[in-house]
């Protein structure tokens, strides 16, 4: 199967979750963020019980409600089980306060779909991808093992996106945040981004 391409439709995928709001377990599926018009980030990371895995979940974790606030959802993801999550949600302290739901993809299924599935260790790369209200894939990163992302920079871009959802004739520069200029493509800015951003 073909990793999904930036630009790209996602196709509808489903995976069990363990839930840490509620201590339970349950399926989400790519339908039903669409259906209530919702973003979707999904966070692969390669194992459980691992280290630099429980310092990027605490990261996001921090950041989870401001995504929620901008009608994001979170869905972590790796090849262990949804007990494995549940135990090590629960012995992990730095996954205390980790409140979004982590998915379970055994088969790898989920993870070859997005082109983050290591065949060689069945486990998954760390990536991240954000697939708008349209079921749009409008975002991916995608690190080596022993490199640990920033939750910070993926609520910058986030604001982005969301933004230009409904701003689709405008672009955010590099570093942008709310109440920044953004540019305006056309011919009249070539060569002139500089005067363009004054």
């Amino acid at each position: 199967m073909e990793a999904v391409k930036v630009g790209g439709k996602v196709p509808n995928f489903e995976l069990e979750v363990y839930d840490p709001k509620t201590g339970g377990f349950g399926k989400v599926s790519l339908e039903d963020f669409m259906r209530e018009r919702r973003w979707l980030v999904l966070f692969f990371y390669p194992a459980d019980f691992t280290f630099v895995c429980p310092t990027e979940l605490a990261d996001l974790g921090e950041h989870y409600s401001e995504l929620v606030e901008m009608g994001v959802e979170v869905v972590s993801v790796s090849t262990d089980t949804k007990y494995v999550h549940l135990a090590w949600q629960r012995s992990e302290k730095l996954l205390e306060n980790v409140r979004y739901p982590m998915g379970a993809d055994p088969t790898g299924k989920v993870s070859r779909m997005f082109g983050v599935y290591d065949e060689d260790t069945g486990l998954a790369l760390r990536g991240t991808f954000i697939i708008n209200p349209d079921g749009i894939l409008v975002g991916s990163e995608i690190n080596y093992y022993n490199v640990g992302r920033n939750a910070e920079e993926l609520v910058r871009k986030m604001k982005a996106n969301v933004y230009l959802m409904s701003h689709p004739d405008e672009a955010c520069p590099a570093k942008w945040e709310p109440g920044k200029k953004t540019l305006r493509p056309s011919e009249d800015i070539v060569g002139r981004v500089h005067e363009a951003l004054d």
